[in-house]
């Protein structure tokens, strides 16, 4: 089991805070792991069992447990005392009204509460009522190619270790399959459940075969602004006629079931966000895979995908960078941080290199900038500085 450092260091601090710690992630990307690791260290440190109630919605065992309630009175029957309890929740947006039950606890016990969800508005509507300011929040990613190399065991990951992670991405069950056909299986599943469970249950959205090829549109445009005018004519050719406000209604309950993630766009020169034209990136690359069959057609764009999420998982908020003519794929910023990238699979000859650095010549302040490709020779010039995607990726490792 790879123990996953990169959240546990951001955690850790907040073990003993009487702030809910929330996890967010997409389905199946390990938050329930993280949960128990986050509970072998509490137990290291002499925290005895008694003091910990851990439930897991999925598990049928808690498939009684819906309501407020009920939750109320299972937990209730096994506080047997004063002392301090720590109290794990996993896929609490079963349970309906949890948060009631949440602050209840919270502002009445001497507790330490953690809790899991797979929906991006776990920490909207009534819950951030109640829990305003009491609670803090992590987002958990599938494996990152450096976990995925802790994995596999690679110490020196060569370039095809990087197309296979970029192929089949990160999702944890799928090292434990033993061919491809196997693991597309495990993909499919994860996305159907996905869409059924996470969408179609919670939202009351009716056109499945619309959600599917809007994933599908993505899939077969990644890293390109996303425009209703565009989207439109896509569904023209396949003769779908959808309306507009139809379409950004489903592409948000994709991002709210974690499966995309939107990158606003960033006006360098003007610093403020700008209102259209985003982009959408896969939280994982293997679901793309089963929505594309020429996915390694587009490997440059796939570099980008994982640059992006690589970015994320760091901590940093991402941008796409608007200049007054061309942009930036990518403005990082993590406090007081700021870090722009550009990414290019390879940089083939003097033509991409002058394009990929001369994207930067317009940007006047002396923040760090990237050019991120899987060329091994270093092109880095006039400050700005070339990485080997797999030395990118792999440096600092968990951080």
């Amino acid at each position: 089991m790879v123990k996953r450092e990169r959240y546990l260091k951001r955690i850790r601090p907040f073990y003993e805070s009487e702030l809910i710690k929330v996890l967010i992630g997409i389905r199946r990307c390990g938050k329930s792991v993280l949960l128990r690791q986050i509970i072998g260290e509490m137990k290291e440190k002499g925290i005895r069992d008694e003091q910990i109630i851990y439930m897991n919605f999925e598990d049928f065992k808690f498939s009684g447990i819906r309501t407020a309630q009920a939750l109320y009175d299972y937990v209730v029957e096994r506080r047997v005392n004063e002392e301090k309890y720590y109290l794990f929740f996993d896929e609490i947006q079963m349970v309906d009204e949890f948060e009631l039950v949440i602050n209840s606890f919270r502002a009445t016990w001497d507790v330490s509460i953690f809790i899991t969800g797979s929906n991006g508005k776990l920490l909207s509507g009534e819950l951030a009522t109640y829990l305003s300011g009491r609670y803090v929040s992590f987002k958990i990613a599938p494996f990152s190619f450096w976990e995925y190399c802790q994995i596999r065991k690679l110490e020196e990951p060569a370039d095809e270790d990087l197309v296979e992670y970029l192929t089949w991405g990160g999702m944890p069950q799928r090292f434990h399959l033993q061919n491809e056909m196997e693991m597309e299986t495990m993909l499919r599943d994860l996305y159907n459940s996905i869409v059924l469970r996470d969408i179609v249950q919670r939202t009351g959205a009716k056109d499945v075969d619309l959600l599917n090829r809007i994933f599908e549109y993505l899939t077969q445009t990644p890293s390109q602004m996303f425009s209703a005018k565009g989207i439109a004519k896509y569904f023209e050719s396949v003769n779908r006629k959808v309306g507009t406000e139809t379409l950004y209604n489903y592409l948000d309950h994709m991002i709210t079931s974690l499966i995309v993630t939107k990158a606003r766009r960033y006006d360098i020169r003007g610093k403020q966000l700008l209102t259209t034209l985003d982009k959408y990136y896969l939280t994982d690359l293997g679901l793309g895979k089963i929505h594309n069959s020429g996915f390694k057609l587009e490997m440059g764009a796939l570099l980008e995908n994982v640059v992006f999420n690589e970015l994320s998982s760091r901590g940093y908020e991402v941008f796409v960078g608007k200049l007054p003519k061309g942009e930036i794929d990518f403005v990082a910023v993590r406090g007081q941080e700021k870090e722009y990238y550009q990414v290019a699979y390879y940089l083939y000859d003097q033509s991409v290199v002058e394009r990929e650095f001369g994207a930067f010549r317009k940007i006047e302040d002396n923040y760090p900038k990237y050019v991120i490709s899987m060329d091994k020779m270093d092109f880095s010039q006039d400050g700005i500085i070339h990485k080997n995607a797999v030395r990118f990726l792999m440096e600092r490792g968990f951080q």
